[in-house]
């Protein structure tokens, strides 16, 4: 039997995946979407989460598709009405609020999944396997796009709280979280921020290792850059193993020879995980990328640059 499914937040994000993704899974119903801008289909349509979660229809879970900043109230609100809760990434603004909600998922016995979507790569996962064991010696991030492509209109990722080009910059994190096999630490970070923003543009990270021995680990992040987009992570070594993940995890290099290379699948795979974890009865969560944007934020120095219009 499927799984009923409301998504609430109809933004760009909703529309361009969790909309038609979720309609071709087998495990999913869709039964309710909540905007104030208007529904999605046949599908029965509510202008708030409150009045999705008073109506009486029958759900088993929600996806919330919203900007993060009020997402720790409306994952609340449902886990109280006894539904299961996915997140689309970032969680929460704060680590503060992700601990919370996840302490409250499981009072509440309902499952609870933070969702990344560049984790879900066959070559992300073939880079975790290549690197198990092995001592790291160099990361590199280079994550470039232009956000008027990508966020039009969306002024919130410039407020407080909305993370900037850490929006994207995080699915690198979370890349480099789950194929590393020991973690790294926030070292330093240099935040250009426009003068008529609140949020970082572009940011240069030094990491730190948390093994013995010498690590060159860094990250360069763009929200400027036109033309082609860069998404690209390279990772060196001590017994010189060489990889490369490029056009954001779906295809990975080794020693420069192109080895793995599939379709983009990540909010698929997003859907299979969830349904799996609702038949499982297990919640996962996971806040190292989140962990390492907040690190960003609390040890970068701010640098102002030209207004971003």
């Amino acid at each position: 039997m499927a799984f009923k499914l409301a998504v609430i937040g109809l933004g760009k994000i909703a529309r361009d995946q969790h909309l038609p993704v979720a309609a071709r899974n087998r495990d999913f119903d869709l039964a309710a979407v909540v905007s104030s801008r208007g529904g999605y289909g046949e599908a029965p349509h509510f202008k708030t989460a409150g009045e999705l979660f008073c109506s009486g229809i029958k759900l088993d879970a929600v996806s919330l598709c919203m900007p993060p900043g009020p997402r720790f109230a409306i994952a609340r609100d449902a886990l109280d009405a006894g539904l299961h809760v996915l997140m689309e990434k970032p969680p929460t603004p704060t680590m503060g609020e992700l601990d919370a909600i996840a302490a409250h998922a499981g009072a509440r016995k309902r499952i609870l999944f933070t969702t990344w979507h560049s984790q879900y790569n066959k070559a992300v996962d073939e880079a975790r396997r290549l690197l198990k064991g092995k001592r790291v010696t160099r990361l590199h991030v280079s994550w470039k796009e232009d956000v008027r492509h990508w966020h039009p209109g969306q002024d919130w990722i410039w407020e407080p709280g909305g993370f900037g080009v850490f929006d994207p910059g995080i699915n690198a994190f979370s890349i480099i979280t789950k194929i590393l096999p020991q973690p790294v630490f926030v070292k330093s970070a240099m935040l250009e921020t426009p003068r008529n923003k609140a949020t970082p543009v572009a940011a240069q990270i030094t990491f730190r290792p948390s093994w013995d021995g010498e690590a060159e680990l860094t990250a360069d992040l763009d929200w400027r850059q036109t033309g082609e987009q860069s998404w690209n992570i390279d990772v060196e070594t001590a017994d010189g193993l060489r990889l490369a993940l490029r056009r954001g995890g779906t295809e990975l290099h080794i020693g420069g020879k192109l080895e793995v290379q599939a379709p983009p699948e990540e909010y698929e795979g997003i859907y299979v995980h969830f349904a799996q974890l609702l038949r499982e009865g297990r919640s996962h969560v996971d806040g190292a990328p989140l962990q390492l944007v907040s690190d960003c934020f609390m040890l970068g120095r701010r640098t102002d640059t030209e207004p971003f219009l």
